[in-house]
C-alpha cells in the first residue's frame, strides 16, 4: 500500500496476541505506476540496523521505488521512512562517477590507472604499520572480509577500524565480557513472546522505526508487554513505557553505571535470582553481590536524580515478569562506563536465567546495517570469525587458512581502535589513511581536531565513497565506490539475520564496487601467499563469501550452512547456519553453554573500569567451563561534568527522519522538508529560566566549539540538552556551525574504546 511514512512514521497497527505471528504489512513507495516497473530486485535495506527486507524496482535501468518483503521475519513487509523515502532517490543525485586526484592542491578528474597507481606508489613507499584503514558499518560482508585479509595477511597491519566503533563497539565489548564472543543471543522473534521489554539507553522509535512497529504492535493486542526505558528525554519510547503502567527512568547523563547496580541489587534483595541457574552457568556472583550491595535505590537515585521508587518498581516488574526482552543501544554505548553499565544488563539476564527462550531475549543492538559484519569479519580490527588475537593458535588457523607465515598476521598487541588509529595519524605514525564509505568530518568527536589532522600535508588519505563528502574534500585521491543496489552482497543485521542485496542497477559513470577497488589494490599491491599465488584467490562476491564461509566454519558466526542461493527468494536466515541446523539459529544459548572456555573465546577480559587486559593464564586460572561471567564495577563520576561556566550537559542522537551525516537522506525531498536544518532540544525548566522560547536561534557552546540552531521545547529533563549529530556542512558549507561534534570531546569507554558522544559539558545563549 502506499503510505506516508513521513506524517504516520510507524505506520498503521496490526495488534496480535503473545506468542502468535506478527501479521504481514507491506508498505511501498513508486516514483513510476506499478505496471510500468520491469523488474523487482531483492534486496534488504540499509538506512539503519533493522536489515528490512525489500525488493527493488526497475525501470529503463533505474531504480523507481522500493517495497517490502512480505515473508521475511525481520519486517514482514514493512518500511520505515528512510526505508521508502532515501533508499534510492539520492542515485542519480550529484553523485561521484570518476576518480579524483589533487592536483596542485585541487581535485580534478582521472582515470582509474592513474588514481590506483598513485595509491599504490604511495603505500610501497611506507612501512605497513604507516598504514591505517578507516572502514564502515555499510560495506557488504564479502568486501570487510576481503579488507581484513588485505590489511592483515597482506599488509600486517593492525590498524584498521570501522566507524561501528563510534555506534556499537560497546555491544561487540559487553558480549565478549559477558558471553566469551560476540553474537546477540536474542533475536527480534523474542518481541513477539516477550511480557515485558526493557529499553536501556535505546530510543527504538527514532533508531529502528521498524523495529518499534513490532513493539506498537504487540503494544495494541492483547497480552501486551510492559515497557521500561531508560533515557534522559521523554521519547516516543517513554511515553508508551507509561502508557503501559511501566517506568519511564531518565538518569543524568553518564550515570547509567549507578542506576545498574541498584537495578541489579534491588534484584537481588527481592529475591528474584534463579539461584540454579546461576550457580551452574555462571562465574563472579559473590563478587557481584559485594559490588552492588552499597548501591540501594536510594543511592542511585542521588546519584542518576531519578526517584528511587520508579528504580524499585522497573525492578520488580525484570524480576516478576516471566518472559523479558532487553535492548540496548547508544545511550548506554556512547557514556561513562559504556561496557560496564551493558554488562549489567546482560547480568540480569544471566541472574533470572532468561536467555535462549522465546521472550527471554537479550539484544546488545548495533547501529549500522552492517556493522555486525564489520565485526565477523575483522575489519574492525578484531581477528575475522571472532578469533581471539591473544590465542596461538587462533593465529595459527588464519596462517593456515590464508597459506601466510603467522608472523605476519599483527597479534603481537592488541589491535588499534578508531580513537588511537586517529591519535597516530595526529602523531605522524600512521601517514596514510584509507577511508571507505563513512564521513569522519562530521561524525569524529571533537571535530576542529579532525579537521586539523585531514588537512595535514604529510597525511596521505584516500576517501571512497559514493558522493564528494565534507571528508573527502580533503583527500589526495578519491575514489568513487557504487551504492546500495549498484552492486551485490551480503550483509547481517543486529538478529544475526544474514540477506543477500543483489544487484539492479548499473553504478553510475566508471563508478566501481567497494569490492572490486579492494580487489584491485591487492592485485596491484602484489600480495601473494607463501606458495607464491595471489593471497585473494576470489573475484566476485560470491566466491569472496565461499571464502568467508571457510573462515567462519567452526566458530560461533558459522555460515558454513548458507548459499547464495538459499538467501534468495524467500526470508533472510540468522546464523549460525550449518549442515546440520540448515535453516540457521533463532537464538543462542538455550542450553545455558557459553563460548568462554580459553581456547574458544574470542577475548580473555579486562578490568571494567582501567581496560588493563586480563592475561591469558589468569584467565585459564578461572576455569570458566563454559559458564558466562557475572561482571561487576564501581561508578565513578565521568571525566566532564556541569560547571558554573558550563552548567547543562549535552547529549547527541538520531532522528527518524535522517540517517548518519545525511549523505543519502540529505537528498531525499521528503525528508529533507520533514527536518531541513539542525535543531536544539532543552527541557521546559532550563527553556523557562534561560528565558528561551520554541523556535528561538541560540549557539551552544562547550570548551571544543559551538553549535547554532533553532531550539525545540519539551523532551529532555531538566540539566539535558539534545542535539542530532545528522547535520555537516556539505549542503551549506558557509552557514553557522551545525555539526554536534563541534561539541564533543575525545574521550572513551577504556574497555569498548567507545567515545562519550552523549556527555558534554555546554552552556546556552540566544543569537539574534
Amino acid at each position: 500500500m502506499s503510505v506516508d511514512r513521513v506524517a504516520d512514521i510507524w505506520g498503521e497497527r496490526t495488534p496480535h496476541a503473545r506468542d502468535t505471528a506478527w501479521p504481514v504489512r507491506v508498505d511501498q513507495e513508486l516514483a513510476v505506476d506499478p505496471g510500468e516497473v520491469d523488474t523487482w530486485v531483492q534486496s534488504a535495506c540499509v538506512l539503519c540496523s533493522n536489515g528490512c527486507a525489500c525488493d527493488i524496482a526497475v525501470k529503463d535501468g533505474r531504480m523507481v521505488g522500493v517495497r517490502g518483503r512480505a515473508d521475511d521475519r525481520i519486517n514482514r513487509g514493512r518500511l520505515g521512512p528512510k526505508g521508502m523515502y532515501a533508499s534510492w532517490q539520492w542515485s542519480d543525485q550529484d553523485r561521484l562517477t570518476a576518480p579524483l586526484i589533487r592536483r596542485d592542491g585541487v581535485l580534478v578528474e582521472t582515470d582509474w590507472d592513474t588514481a590506483m597507481e598513485r595509491i599504490v606508489a604511495e603505500s610501497r613507499r611506507r612501512h605497513p604499520l604507516q598504514h591505517g584503514f578507516y572502514t564502515s558499518g555499510q560495506l557488504f560482508l564479502e568486501e570487510y572480509y576481503t579488507l581484513a585479509v588485505i590489511g592483515k595477511a597482506g599488509l600486517g597491519t593492525p590498524h584498521m577500524d570501522g566507524n561501528t566503533r563510534l555506534c556499537t563497539a560497546t555491544a561487540a565489548a559487553a558480549l565478549k565480557e559477558s558471553f566469551g564472543s560476540d553474537g546477540q543471543p536474542g533475536s527480534y522473534d523474542d518481541i513477539e513472546s516477550c511480557d515485558a521489554i526493557f529499553l536501556f539507553g535505546h530510543n527504538m522509535a527514532a533508531t529502528q522505526t521498524v523495529l518499534w512497529s513490532r513493539v506498537l504492535d504487540r503494544v495494541a493486542g492483547p497480552d501486551a508487554p510492559i515497557l521500561v526505558a531508560i533515557d534522559p528525554r521523554e521519547t516516543p519510547v517513554a511515553q508508551v513505557a507509561e502508557r503501559t503502567g511501566g517506568v519511564h527512568l531518565a538518569p543524568l547523563p553518564g550515570t547509567n553505571l549507578a542506576l545498574m547496580n541498584a537495578l541489579v541489587h534491588e534484584l537481588v534483595e527481592g529475591g528474584w535470582i534463579a539461584q540454579d541457574y546461576v550457580d551452574a552457568h555462571t562465574l563472579g556472583y559473590d563478587e557481584l553481590v559485594t559490588t552492588v550491595a552499597s548501591y540501594p535505590a536510594e543511592r542511585a537515585a542521588e546519584i542518576c536524580q531519578v526517584p528511587a521508587a520508579d528504580i524499585r518498581r522497573a525492578a520488580e516488574i525484570f524480576g516478576t515478569s516471566e518472559r523479558v526482552l532487553s535492548t540496548v543501544l547508544q545511550g548506554f554505548y556512547q557514556s561513562q562506563h559504556a561496557t560496564a553499565a551493558s554488562c549489567q544488563v546482560n547480568n540480569l539476564h544471566l541472574l533470572r536465567g532468561m536467555l535462549g527462550r522465546p521472550g527471554c531475549g537479550l539484544l546488545q543492538m548495533n547501529g549500522q546495517p552492517t556493522a555486525q559484519n564489520t565485526r565477523e569479519c575483522g575489519a574492525d580490527g578484531d581477528l575475522p570469525g571472532f578469533r581471539n588475537w591473544a590465542n596461538p593458535a587462533h593465529i595459527d588457523q588464519l596462517a593456515e587458512l590464508w597459506n601466510v607465515d603467522r608472523l605476519v598476521i599483527p597479534h603481537w598487541a592488541p589491535p588499534t581502535h578508531a580513537m588511537q588509529l586517529w591519535r597516530y595519524a595526529e602523531q605522524g605514525s600512521i601517514d596514510f589513511l584509507w577511508i571507505s564509505a563513512t564521513n569522519p568530518a562530521v561524525s569524529l568527536p571533537e571535530l576542529p581536531r579532525i579537521r586539523e589532522i585531514l588537512s595535514r600535508d604529510e597525511l596521505f588519505v584516500v576517501v571512497q565513497d559514493g558522493f564528494l563528502t565534507e571528508t573527502a574534500q580533503y583527500a589526495g585521491v578519491v575514489l568513487p565506490a557504487a551504492l546500495w543496489g549498484e552492486k551485490q552482497g551480503t550483509f547481517t543485521n543486529a538478529s544475526r539475520t544474514v540477506h543477500l542485496s543483489e544487484q539492479a542497477v548499473a553504478p553510475p559513470g566508471v563508478a566501481r564496487s567497494d569490492l572490486e577497488i579492494f580487489l584491485d589494490y591487492a592485485r596491484r599491491m602484489d600480495f601473494r601467499d607463501r606458495d607464491g599465488r595471489p593471497l585473494i584467490s576470489w573475484a566476485t562476491p560470491e566466491e569472496a563469501f565461499e571464502a568467508w564461509k571457510e573462515c567462519s566454519r567452526g566458530r560461533l558466526c558459522d555460515y558454513s550452512g548458507l548459499t547464495y542461493d538459499l538467501l534468495r527468494g524467500g526470508s533472510g536466515i540468522p546464523w549460525p547456519c550449518t549442515s546440520d541446523t540448515p535453516a540457521g539459529t533463532t537464538r543462542l544459548y538455550g542450553d545455558a553453554r557459553f563460548p568462554t572456555d580459553p581456547d574458544e573465546c574470542e577475548d580473555f577480559g579486562h578490568d571494567l573500569l582501567t581496560g588493563g587486559s586480563t592475561s591469558p593464564d589468569k584467565y585459564k586460572a578461572k576455569q570458566p567451563g563454559g559458564r558466562a561471567f557475572l561482571r561487576s564495577a564501581e561508578y565513578s563520576q565521568p571525566p566532564e561534568w556541569v560547571s558554573a561556566e558550563y552548567p547543562l550537559l549535552a547529549t547527541t542522537g538520531r532522528s527518524p527522519y535522517h540517517f548518519h551525516t545525511r549523505t543519502k537522506t540529505g537528498r531525499s525531498r521528503r525528508l529533507q522538508a520533514a527536518e531541513p536544518a539542525m535543531w536544539v532540544e532543552l527541557s521546559t525548566p532550563d527553556a523557562k529560566q534561560l528565558g528561551i522560547e520554541p523556535g528561538d536561534r541560540v549557539r551552544v557552546e562547550s570548551a571544543r566549539g559551538a553549535v547554532e540552531a533553532d531550539v525545540r521545547v519539551g523532551a529532555p529533563r531538566a540539566g539535558v540538552v539534545f542535539l542530532p549529530f545528522h547535520f555537516g556542512y556539505w549542503d551549506n558549507p558557509d552557514g553557522p556551525p551545525t555539526a554536534a561534534n563541534e561539541l564533543t570531546a575525545t574521550s572513551w569507554d577504556p574497555v569498548s574504546k567507545q567515545p562519550m558522544f552523549k556527555l558534554a559539558a555546554v552552556r546556552i545563549r540566544k543569537v539574534d
